[in-house]
C-alpha cells in the first residue's frame, strides 16, 4: 500500500522569518515555497544537486531591490541567493542550499530597440531565441549562438559570458555588452558601461576595481592565456581598453556567475543579419583528420568551423532530428563517416559565393589526390537547410545523454580550450587519457576557436565511478595548463573554481578574492563559486559537492531500471523551449512553471521513488497491489487538506500533463512522461479515491457503444441544461460532445462496402488480397465524427479498393491516459490478438486518427511485450503514400490546402508533413504545412473544466491566428482532438486531409 510520504527537509528558521517579511513588504513577485519547486531548481545541467531553500520570482529590478535591502537587515545576515535564468549550466553556477531568484518567469521583456543605433535593452530573463525573434524583422541578430540558445537566458549568457559557434567573428557575449543594470547585495541599483579614465569616481567600486587592473595591467597580460575564449569570471584584462583611455566595470560583471551583483538588465550591441549565407559539410574517414584539417578551413576566412564525431553523429542519426538533415549529409558509398566539419560562410553575396566556390576548389582536389582523409562534401545555400544543420548539431549535445548503459556521458570537462594550432594534439593526449580509464566518450566543438566539447561516460550511481569523475578532472585541468589552455573555454566554473588559483596565480587570485570582498564582503551572492573574499575561507563547493547520482543511488537497481524515463533525464532542460510553434511540453509553457516539465516530473519522480525507498516500500510490488476499501480511501482523501504528503505535489505535477507524448520524441534522451504519469496514478489511487470523471474518461470505450445506439436520445440527455450542469459541477467537464447523427452504421446503411467476416476474409484468393483495405476503428472518430469514416470507406472505393470496416475495439488510450494500467493491459492483450489474427491475412489496416494508432506502436509495446505481436496499423499517410503512385498523376490544379499537424503525429512522425505533400502533389494540389505548437485539447485535457483557461491560451498561443488566416475549407486538421479544439473557439470544424483527397479525386475523373 502507498504510505503516506510527509518527509521533506523543512525550511531554516532564519529563511522562513526572511520569506515572511518579504510577503508583506511590498514584494510583487513569486515566493514559491513547495518541495517541487525546490527540487525542480536543484539540479541544472550539470551532475549536481543543491537543493534551496525556496524559489523567489522578481517582476522587476525593483523587486529585486526589495529583496535585497531585505537581506541586508541584521538578522537576515545568513540569507544567501543564486541568481538563475535558464537552468542550463553544466557546473553547478546557479545552484544553491540557499535562495534561487529566478528571472526567467516575469522579467523576460525586450525593453527597447534602436534599430538606428544597432542596440537593445532587454530583462536578464529574456530567453536568447526569443530575443532573436524580436529582433528579425528589423535586420538584425544577438550573435553568440550557444547549443541551448532555445532556453538559455540572457542574463545566464551575460553571467558566464556565453559564446559558442562563431565566436572567432562575433565574439562573446561580453564583446556586446553596452551597459549593465544589477542590483548590489545591500539593495544599491549599479548602473555600469564605459567611462573615460577621467570620470571615473574616486571612491566606491569603479575606483577600486581600475586602479587594480590597472596596476597589476602587466602581470595580467603576461598570465592570461592568449585565447579567442579568454578567462571567464572577473575578467580583469579587459576593463581597461588597450590604451588605458577606458574603462568599463560590465567586464567584471561579466561571467562572474552572479557571485558579484544580480544583473536585471543589460544594453547589448546587435549584429545585422547577414544577407547570405552558405554551409558545406565535410565529411572525414576520422575524427583525427577533421581536427587536423580545420585551421586549414579557419584560414579560409569562414564565419564557423564545428566538428562532431561519429558517436555523436551516429546517435543524431537514431534520432527524429536526422529525418530533417539526412539529404544535407548524405551518406559516402562504401564508407562510414567518422568525423564532420560544418563550415559556415555568412556575409554579401559575391564575398560568400567567392569563399565557398575557392573552398570546394580546394577540397575537389584533396579528394582526387586522397588528401587529409576527406571522404566528401555537400554545400547549401539555403538558409533554413542551414538552420536545420545546427538544430541537429544543437540536440546532439543532449543525445550524448541517449547512448545505452547505466554510464552516460556527462558534462564536468567540456569546454576545454586551448590555441587552435595545438588542437588536435591536445585532443590526442586528452582521447588517450580517458581510454587509460577505459571510458567513453563523444567529442565536438569549436574548432576553429580550439574549444573542445568531451562529455566521458561515467555512472553517478556508483561511488567508483564519482571518485573517477574527481581524478579526471584534476587529469584535464592539469593537461589544458599544459597546452596554455583553460578548462573552462565556454560554459563557467561553476564548482570548478578550485582550479581558479593554478591558473590565475597567487597575486592574481588575491585579486579576485579582492573584488569579490568589494562587491559582497559577507559572502552572500552564490557563495562557494568562482572565488571567495580573502577572510571567509575556502570555496565551500568542488568537484566533489553533492550530486544527483548519491540521491539515486538510493533507489534499488531493479527499481531505477524499471523506471528508465525517470532516471535518465540528465537536466539538458530542452524541455523548456520557449518557442510556441515547438510541440514540446504544453504545460510548462502555458504556466510558466517548471514543475510542469518532463524535467519537472522525471525530478519530482525520482524523489518519490527515493522517499518510497527510505521507507522500504518495493515499488514494483506496489504497482501490483489493490486499492485500499472504498471506505478508507475516502478518510485518506478528506484528510490530504490537513495532512503533507509529499505523492500530491506529485500529482500536481503530472495532473497539469496533457499527455501529448511530445517529450517522448523531442527530449534528447526520449524521457515519456505519459508513460510514467500512467504508472504514478496506478499507485496514487490505491490510497485516495479518483475522481468521477476519470472512470468517465476510462470507460468511454464501454460506454459509447451502448449510447450509439440511440444517439438522439444520449445526445438530448447530456446536452440540455441540467445535464450540462451536472457535468461541469459534478464531474468537472466543461461539456459533453455529440454523439454523430446520422451514425457511422446509418451512413453505411445500404452501402456496397463489405461488413466485416472473418471467414469469408480468409476465403478470399491470395492474389485479391491486395485489393482489400481493413479500416480500424477508434471511439472518437467512428461515434463522434461518423462523417470522416465514412469519407474513408469513399475514398478506399474511390481508389478502385475494397474497404473492410472492422468491429469497433477499445483501443485503451482512455483508460491508460488516466492509469488504470490493468484495464488498459487486457484491452491491449484483447485488440493486439484481434489484430495479429487480422495480420495473417497480409491485408493492409488503417486507421484515421494518429493519436490510437500511434498507441498501438507505442503502449502497447510497453504493456505486452512479446505478446503484442507483428501486426501493423496504418496511418492514412502512410497507407495512401504507397497507393497513389500507382495512379497517374494528376494535372497541377488551382487547390492549395494547409496541414495543422497533430502533436503526437509530428514528434513521433517528424515525415507525416512531408508524406501528406507528396500525397497532394501526386494529385496535383499544392499543401502547406505550418509548424504549431498544442492545440491545447489533447484527448480530454481541453473538457476538463479545471484545465479551460490553460486549454484556452494555449491555442491562442499558436494556433488561433493561424487558423484565422486561413479560408476554413483550406484547413486540413488529421487528428480529432485538434479538430474539436477549432471548433470550440474557432467556430467551425475543419476537415481531415483524407477528405480533400477525396475530393480531389472526384472532381479529377
Amino acid at each position: 500500500m502507498l504510505p503516506q510520504l510527509s518527509h521533506q527537509q523543512t525550511l531554516e528558521p532564519v529563511y522562513l522569518a526572511f520569506l515572511d517579511a518579504l510577503s508583506h513588504c511590498g514584494f510583487q513577485g513569486d515566493i514559491d515555497k513547495r518541495y517541487s519547486a525546490r527540487l525542480v531548481q536543484a539540479t541544472d545541467n550539470s551532475v549536481y544537486q543543491f537543493l534551496p531553500q525556496a524559489v523567489l520570482y522578481p517582476k522587476s529590478t525593483a523587486d529585486v531591490q526589495q529583496v535585497m535591502q531585505l537581506a541586508a537587515q541584521e538578522q537576515f545576515r545568513e540569507v544567501v541567493f543564486s541568481p538563475r535564468g535558464g537552468g542550463t549550466g553544466t557546473n553547478g553556477q546557479s545552484l544553491t542550499h540557499g535562495l534561487i531568484l529566478d528571472l526567467s518567469r516575469y522579467m523576460n521583456r525586450v525593453l527597447e530597440i534602436n534599430a538606428e543605433e544597432g542596440w537593445a535593452r532587454v530583462e536578464a530573463g529574456l530567453v536568447k531565441d526569443a530575443f532573436n525573434d524580436a529582433l528579425r524583422p528589423h535586420g538584425f541578430f544577438f550573435s553568440p549562438d550557444l547549443s541551448t540558445s532555445n532556453r538559455a537566458t540572457v542574463g545566464g549568457m551575460i553571467n558566464t559570458d556565453a559564446s559558442g559557434a562563431g565566436s572567432l567573428v562575433y565574439g562573446k557575449t561580453s564583446d556586446h555588452v553596452l551597459g549593465l543594470k544589477s542590483v548590489l547585495v545591500d539593495g544599491t541599483v549599479l548602473d555600469t558601461m564605459p567611462v573615460s579614465a577621467e570620470a571615473i569616481d574616486s571612491a566606491g567600486l569603479h575606483s577600486k576595481v581600475a586602479a587594480v587592473c590597472r596596476d597589476k595591467r602587466e602581470l595580467i597580460l603576461k598570465r592570461f592565456p592568449r585565447l579567442n575564449r579568454f578567462l571567464t569570471g572577473y575578467d580583469l584584462e579587459h576593463v581597461w581598453d588597450d590604451n588605458l583611455s577606458k574603462f568599463d566595470l560590465s567586464r567584471i560583471l561579466t561571467g562572474s556567475e552572479g557571485t558579484l551583483a544580480v544583473i536585471t538588465e543589460a544594453k547589448l550591441n546587435l549584429t545585422p543579419l547577414p544577407k547570405r549565407r552558405a554551409m558545406v559539410n565535410i565529411k572525414y574517414d576520422s575524427f583525427e583528420s577533421a581536427l587536423r584539417h580545420a585551421p586549414a578551413l579557419v584560414q579560409a576566412k569562414a564565419t564557423v568551423v564545428e566538428t562532431v564525431d561519429s558517436k555523436v553523429l551516429n546517435l543524431a542519426r537514431e534520432d527524429i532530428v536526422w529525418h530533417s538533415v539526412k539529404d544535407l549529409i548524405q551518406d559516402v558509398p562504401g564508407k562510414i563517416i567518422e568525423g564532420l566539419n560544418m563550415v559556415e560562410f555568412a556575409g554579401e553575396d559575391h564575398e560568400v559565393s567567392a569563399k565557398v566556390a575557392a573552398l570546394e576548389a580546394v577540397l575537389s582536389a584533396q579528394i582526387a589526390s586522397n588528401e587529409c582523409g576527406l571522404m566528401g562534401f555537400q554545400t547549401t545555400h539555403d538558409k533554413d537547410s542551414i538552420e536545420k544543420i545546427y538544430a541537429m548539431r544543437k540536440k546532439a549535445v543532449g543525445l550524448l545523454g541517449a547512448t545505452k548503459g547505466s554510464r552516460k556521458p556527462i558534462a564536468f570537462a567540456e569546454d576545454t580550450a586551448v590555441p587552435p594550432e595545438q588542437l588536435a594534439d591536445f585532443i590526442m593526449e586528452f582521447r588517450a587519457l580517458l581510454d587509460s580509464h577505459k571510458l567513453q566518450y563523444g567529442m565536438f566543438g569549436h574548432v576553429d576557436a580550439g574549444v573542445l566539447h568531451v562529455r566521458p561516460a561515467l555512472d553517478m550511481c556508483d561511488p567508483a565511478d564519482e571518485k573517477l569523475l574527481r581524478t579526471v578532472s584534476d587529469q584535464v585541468a592539469a593537461l589544458t595548463l599544459k597546452y596554455g589552455g583553460l578548462m573552462w573555454g565556454e560554459h563557467g566554473k561553476g564548482v570548478r573554481g578550485e582550479y581558479g588559483p593554478a591558473v590565475f596565480g597567487e597575486e592574481l587570485y588575491g585579486v579576485l578574492q579582492d573584488i569579490k570582498s568589494w562587491f559582497d564582503p559577507d559572502n552572500r551572492l552564490n557563495p562557494g563559486k568562482l572565488v571567495a573574499p580573502r577572510d571567509k575561507g575556502p570555496l565551500c563547493y568542488d568537484v566533489d559537492s553533492t550530486k544527483r547520482g548519491s540521491f539515486d543511488r538510493q533507489i534499488s537497481v531493479k527499481v531505477r531500471e524499471s523506471f528508465p524515463d525517470v532516471m535518465n533525464c540528465n537536466g539538458n532542460g530542452l524541455c523548456f523551449n520557449y518557442s510556441t510553434a515547438s510541440p514540446m511540453c504544453p504545460s510548462f509553457k502555458v504556466t510558466g512553471d517548471r514543475i510542469m516539465s518532463p524535467k519537472g516530473r522525471s525530478s519530482l519522480m525520482r524523489e518519490w521513488l527515493r522517499l518510497l525507498e527510505a521507507e522500504g516500500v518495493d515499488v514494483l510490488e506496489l504497482a501490483k497491489a489493490k486499492p485500499l476499501g472504498l471506505l478508507q480511501r475516502a478518510q485518506n482523501s478528506l484528510k490530504a487538506k490537513d495532512e503533507y504528503d509529499y505523492s500530491h505535489e506529485v500529482m500536481e505535477s503530472l495532473q497539469g500533463c496533457l499527455a501529448c507524448k511530445a517529450c517522448s520524441s523531442q527530449c534528447p534522451v526520449k524521457v515519456d512522461v505519459p508513460k510514467f504519469r500512467a504508472q504514478f496514478f496506478n499507485i496514487y489511487y490505491q490510497r485516495y479515491l479518483r475522481p468521477p470523471k476519470d472512470y468517465l474518461v476510462a470507460g468511454i470505450e464501454d460506454s459509447v457503444q451502448l449510447l450509439a445506439r440511440a444517439p438522439r436520445l444520449a445526445n438530448a440527455v447530456t446536452n440540455n441544461g441540467l445535464s450540462k450542469w451536472v457535468i461541469k459541477k459534478a464531474l468537472g467537464y466543461v461539456d459533453s460532445p455529440k454523439l454523430s447523427v446520422p451514425t457511422l452504421k446509418e451512413r453505411l446503411d445500404g452501402h456496397a462496402s463489405r461488413g466485416y467476416d472473418l471467414q469469408a476474409l480468409k476465403a478470399i484468393p491470395q492474389e485479391e488480397r491486395s485489393r482489400y483495405v481493413l479500416l480500424v476503428q477508434d471511439p472518437f472518430n467512428s461515434f463522434y465524427d461518423a462523417k470522416v469514416v465514412y469519407r474513408m470507406v469513399q475514398l478506399v472505393e474511390q481508389l478502385g479498393l475494397k474497404p473492410v470496416l472492422l468491429p469497433f475495439k477499445p483501443n485503451g488510450k482512455p483508460a491508460h491516459i488516466k492509469g488504470f494500467l490493468d484495464k488498459f493491459a487486457a484491452q491491449a492483450a484483447d485488440s493486439a490478438a484481434f489484430l495479429n489474427e487480422l495480420h495473417q491475412l497480409g491485408m493492409p489496416m488503417v486507421g484515421i486518427d494518429p493519436a490510437l494508432v500511434l498507441v498501438y506502436r507505442d503502449e502497447y509495446r510497453e504493456a505486452l511485450g512479446d505478446r503484442r505481436g507483428d501486426f501493423n496499423v496504418l496511418l492514412v499517410n502512410e497507407w495512401l503514400v504507397k497507393v497513389l503512385p500507382s495512379l497517374p498523376s494528376r494535372t497541377e490544379s488551382k487547390h492549395s490546402y494547409t496541414w495543422f499537424s497533430h502533436c503526437t503525429e509530428a514528434t513521433a512522425r517528424p515525415g507525416t508533413a512531408k508524406e501528406w505533400q507528396q500525397i497532394f502533389a501526386q494529385l496535383g494540389a499544392k499543401l502547406e504545412a505550418v509548424n504549431l505548437g498544442c492545440c491545447g485539447m489533447a484527448g480530454t485535457y481541453g473538457h476538463e473544466l479545471d484545465n479551460q483557461q490553460r486549454s484556452r491560451m494555449l491555442y491562442g498561443m499558436s494556433w488561433e491566428a493561424q487558423v484565422a488566416q486561413r479560408p476554413q475549407m483550406q484547413i486540413l486538421v488529421s487528428g480529432y482532438s485538434c479538430r474539436t479544439q477549432v471548433q470550440r473557439f474557432s467556430g467551425f470544424k475543419p476537415r481531415h486531409p483524407l477528405e480533400a483527397v477525396l475530393e480531389l479525386l472526384q472532381t479529377q475523373e
